[in-house]
């Protein structure tokens, strides 16, 4: 493993603890309103759903916090059964991430810290969608952003969804070549480690359990089937 760059704080000492730990003025508890129903804030229901016999048909429904990152909904539902029941949910905008190549194979990842779960975790540059941004746009911004690389050609590699039991967050996976280093531009309180491992060092830490990010672990499977010839990317250079 390369470490490609280390950590700097955009702040130092009190500053920085402020940025991060003070609680943001757009954060704030939603008043529950039996009266007040807001429309579905659900993805739609697509035509071709293939057990549309286990649907859940929402009766009514509120948001109950709302914050920088986190949304928080409840419903009231009936189950396939008739059962009533409860169902609280994240929304969420969406999310890219990016699995970015060099020329010789070897990937492009980041070491970051976790606070939910206070520890680092070696992940691929990711970052959630800005609204009504276009997902190819938003990983193209947040490999610039968080790296300091951009890629000439571009490969999408499907969707995932990281927790459906409790979110409508979807993620896109893009693959990256033609890397080229510049300057990254991390936003205050985003601290992270930039790093170069080669492939097999890659698939031997997800084996080893070193590797247990979802967006990653499935990024892990879409370049193992490209390395086994199941599967190859359909490569594009993006439009300027």
């Amino acid at each position: 493993m390369e470490l490609l760059r280390h950590c700097r704080l955009a702040l130092s000492g009190d500053g920085l603890s402020r940025l991060c730990l003070a609680l943001p003025e757009t954060s704030r508890l939603v008043s529950e309103s039996p009266e007040r129903t807001t429309p579905d804030p659900r993805p739609p229901q697509g035509p071709k759903e293939p057990a549309p016999h286990l649907a859940e048909r929402r009766l009514s429904g509120n948001p109950v916090f709302e914050g920088v990152l986190l949304k928080i909904q409840r419903d009231t539902a009936r189950a396939a059964d008739g059962t009533e029941c409860v169902r609280e949910y994240t929304l969420h905008p969406g999310a890219s991430a990016i699995i970015p190549v060099f020329d010789n194979g070897d990937l492009l990842l980041e070491r970051q810290w976790r606070y939910p779960l206070n520890r680092s975790f070696l992940e691929f540059p990711a970052g959630k969608l800005d609204a009504g941004e276009d997902p190819l746009v938003s990983a193209i911004r947040e490999l610039r952003e968080e790296t300091g690389y951009s890629a000439s050609h571009w490969a999408r590699a499907g969707q995932m969804h990281p927790v459906i039991s409790y979110s409508t967050e979807v993620i896109h996976l893009f693959f990256a070549k033609g890397l080229t280093m510049g300057s990254a531009a991390l936003e205050a309180g985003e601290c992270l480690d930039v790093v170069r491992l080669p492939q097999d060092d890659f698939f031997k830490a997800v084996h080893q359990g070193q590797v247990t990010d979802a967006k990653t672990m499935t990024a892990a499977f879409w370049l193992s089937q490209w390395r086994a010839g199941v599967w190859q990317p359909d490569w594009f250079a993006p439009s300027a």
